[in-house]
């Protein structure tokens, strides 16, 4: 496959197992449960996932995924954000979802949904990405609500989840890049209740982890864990529970701890709404190419 058909069907898979998450009823099963259906039906198309399916809780808006036999339990009362990457040999779609089933949030939740559908709306080749900030954050707001400031949507290439260009959820004043064709984009809304702060704080859990570094660190089992997890998921974040397969879980955790003083991993902490008001997130990948461009997690 070339890399376009690598990301449509890295989009197809990723599409069906967010709708799979939308339709079903989370309340009374574990985080852990979550993932670990999200993963194993990413694994059964013949894909990989990208990342650890992230399943944050009401006030996390990201980067919180399950840890082993994690027995935390969504409540009939919570928002769920679930986000979902698949790749295809690298290639990579990024979606999310969010799920609640207390009826005074699906406002909230719709504006989400709503800023990603007027985003995607005006996405094409040279489009400026300040205007799809501007667009999200007026559509947000009309709707009585705010957008998370200091979150953004992001440029993919292949083994890299954030490619080093942000398309921003507010407008942003200054200079701004145009989307070109070739590329990948995901764009990603997260939407806070008025009385938010509008931004996100760094959480103290940090339990997704990505190599930066594969300089030897002179200790031979940590230095062939470093290699088991090269060889697994590349530069690609990756959880603890994908390795109590191999090793067992305090050893692992200890390595992981040991690398990361080492700074060959970093480890991802979760994100918190500053005021901890209540989070919600949509989002698609879209593909530009000469003379059109697809969302291909529709």
């Amino acid at each position: 496959m070339n890399a376009f058909e690598c990301y449509q069907l890295a989009g197809k898979i990723a599409a069906e197992e967010r709708e799979k998450a939308r339709k079903k009823y989370h309340v009374g099963s574990t985080l852990a449960e979550i993932c670990e259906t999200i993963e194993s039906g990413i694994k059964r198309e013949g894909a990989q996932p990208a990342f650890p399916v992230n399943v944050s809780l009401n006030e996390l808006a990201a980067h919180y995924t399950a840890e082993p036999h994690d027995e935390i339990t969504v409540k009939e009362s919570d928002v769920l954000k679930i986000d979902i990457g698949v790749h295809v040999q690298g290639y990579i779609a990024d979606t999310a979802v969010t799920v609640t089933y207390e009826p005074k949030y699906d406002a909230l939740v719709k504006s989400a949904e709503s800023a990603l559908n007027e985003a995607v709306r005006i996405t094409k080749i040279n489009t400026k990405a300040s205007d799809i900030g501007k667009l999200i954050e007026n559509t947000i707001s009309k709707l009585g609500f705010k957008p998370i400031q200091n979150l953004s949507g992001h440029s993919l290439e292949q083994y890299t989840i954030h490619a080093g260009k942000s398309i921003p959820n507010i407008w942003t004043i200054g200079s701004s890049f145009t989307l070109t064709p070739g590329n990948a984009y995901a764009i990603e809304p997260f939407v806070t209740l008025k009385e938010g702060r509008g931004i996100v704080r760094e959480g103290k859990t940090r339990n997704i982890f990505g190599i930066i570094s594969r300089k030897p660190s002179k200790d031979k089992d940590t230095d062939s864990f470093l290699e088991v997890i090269w060889n697994r998921f590349r530069t690609l974040p990756f959880a603890l529970r994908w390795l109590i397969d191999q090793y067992e879980e305090n050893k692992a955790r200890q390595m992981l701890a040991f690398l990361e003083k080492k700074r060959n991993i970093h480890a991802y902490p979760i994100l918190v709404e500053d005021n901890n008001k209540i989070v919600a997130q949509a989002e698609h990948t879209i593909i530009l190419n000469n003379g059109f461009s697809q969302v291909i997690t529709k």
